[in-house]
């Protein structure tokens, strides 16, 4: 399973969920925070802290691949990811 922290709003979050959406993959959107420039306001608490737990940063966009056991940062970085992957 996919899971994308991600914030609406986000120029980087949307090019993913975009990249998502043309490859036709199934994913789940976690919304820990709004969009800003040094990190916006907390919107989910629990959320919030399953990103920064997980993958150990409090940066969006993250996908989180559970069935490959994998971690991505980076918009660029997970778009390459999901068409090496899932393209």
């Amino acid at each position: 399973m996919l899971e994308l922290y991600q914030a609406e709003g986000c120029p980087y979050s949307e090019d993913v969920r975009s990249k998502l959406t043309d490859l036709g993959v199934s994913y789940v959107i976690h919304n820990p925070r709004l969009p800003g420039h040094e990190g916006g306001d907390v919107k989910n608490e629990q959320t919030h802290r399953e990103l920064t737990e997980i993958g150990g940063e409090d940066q969006i966009p993250f996908l989180l691949d559970r069935e490959r056991e994998e971690a991505v940062y980076e918009a660029d970085e997970i778009v390459g990811y999901l068409e090496l992957h899932y393209g």
